[in-house]
């Protein structure tokens, strides 16, 4: 690997980081359990259709210099007020969503039974020490090394799963339930909300970008920059279809459903482990599912604060800076209204994830088509723009999320 590789390495695996979280742990699984292998090409199709919309973040950072929400501000107002509508319309259920999972898996590492509420402000006020004090390159080295391990232990339980299923006497053939049914098209549009991480992630990922090159003082070629942008990209999707298929081959046709709540939910997704790869996993697996989710919880809860700084600070040519008061408040701000919807709603584990995951993707079309719009920009010299079979995946990609949002509103006013 080159010098300039090497250097460049970093916003990709922070994405892969992110992303690895609710759409892989819980949705993911939920699909493999409840549907077998019926929706592996919902999963397929997602990361395949959002994929030159997120890749369009490190293509525009890289070509400008400048990260996406400065594009969207010349791009015109109604480009600029959608992003924001959208953004705060989402991230509280977002940081939610993220910080719930983490909670239960905290309650079931340490077998501390706290209410749900509680363990999510725990682990939030964490991230906020974290972050004032500016810990993230400590933890984030240590964050690495468990997604390493969570990944080899996924990678082994799957292969584990397939072979314990095919050894042995014939099992029976197990039909999937119906999906064109209203709770099966809900379930449908939230494993793709998410899949492999919202639209949103393109701005996040142009802003990554530019830190990195302040961090290592090198600017990445385009060439090195999408090589990082698609080592996490497509680890994240090869990890959704592992997920899935412990899911299947574990829970499908088992007469078990994942639990609404949280904690039992914890439960049955470390049980996927300890029943492919013995007792002995238990608490090992819990630690890194723990670390992995913590680590999307973080990335998120810093991510967000980060965000809105920009927007408010977008005649500020410079990136703003972790530590200013203007973050500070933001990040106990956006956190504190985080905690007050977990609080509100409870422990209703499933309902508060479909509706963060539905809501992503219900935005995805407009956030797609302007991060169209922007590529092809004129700030953008041409030699950055995409070349043809990204063009024409782009344009399908408009059609796959238009029309299945499309689908997903008529479907629910019919019904």
């Amino acid at each position: 690997m080159g010098t300039g590789l090497k250097k460049s390495i970093g916003p990709g695996l922070v994405m892969a980081a992110a992303a690895i979280g609710v759409s892989h742990l819980v949705q993911s699984t939920r699909a493999g359990a409840e549907f077998g292998y019926a929706l592996v090409w919902a999963i397929m199709l997602a990361n395949l259709f959002k994929y030159p919309f997120l890749e369009f973040g490190s293509r525009y950072a890289i070509a400008t210099g400048k990260h996406m929400i400065h594009g969207y501000a010349k791009l015109g107002r109604w480009a600029l007020w959608a992003y924001i509508l959208f953004t705060v319309g989402t991230m509280f259920a977002i940081q939610a969503a993220v910080t719930i999972v983490t909670a239960s898996l905290a309650a079931e590492l340490t077998g501390i039974q706290l209410n749900a509420g509680l363990w999510s402000a725990i682990i939030l006020g964490l991230c906020i020490l974290l972050l004032i004090k500016n810990s993230y390159a400590v933890l984030d080295s240590v964050i690495k090394l468990f997604m390493i391990v969570l990944a080899v232990s996924t990678l082994v339980a799957v292969v584990a799963a397939v072979f314990q299923s095919t050894g042995g006497a014939q099992e029976p053939i197990l039909v999937a339930p119906e999906i064109w049914t209203v709770s099966g098209v809900a379930f449908l549009i939230a494993l793709m909300g998410w899949m492999p991480i919202p639209i949103d992630a393109s701005v996040w990922h142009s802003i990554w970008t530019l830190e990195r090159i302040k961090q290592t003082r090198y600017t990445p070629k385009l060439r090195e920059s999408l090589i990082d942008f698609n080592i996490g990209y497509i680890g994240a999707a090869l990890f959704a279809l592992g997920f899935l298929v412990l899911g299947a081959e574990v829970m499908f046709g088992s007469g078990e459903a994942f639990a609404a709540s949280g904690v039992q939910f914890s439960q049955q997704l470390i049980n996927l482990y300890t029943v492919t790869l013995g007792d002995w996993a238990y608490l090992f697996i819990s630690a890194c599912a723990f670390s992995t989710m913590f680590s999307t919880t973080f990335t998120v809860t810093d991510t967000y604060p980060r965000v809105c700084s920009e927007l408010l600070n977008l005649r500020t040519p410079e990136t703003i800076d972790r530590g200013n008061l203007q973050y500070r408040v933001l990040l106990v701000g956006i956190t504190a209204t985080s905690v007050a919807l977990l609080f509100l709603m409870g422990d209703r584990f499933r309902l508060l994830i479909d509706l963060a995951t539905t809501l992503s993707f219900l935005t995805a079309p407009v956030l797609a088509y302007i991060n169209y719009r922007l590529i092809f920009h004129s700030d953008v010299d041409p030699e950055f723009h995409p070349p043809g079979w990204l063009h024409y995946l782009a344009i399908c990609g408009l059609f796959f999320l238009t029309g299945f949002a499309l689908f997903y509103i008529y479907w629910m006013i019919g019904i």
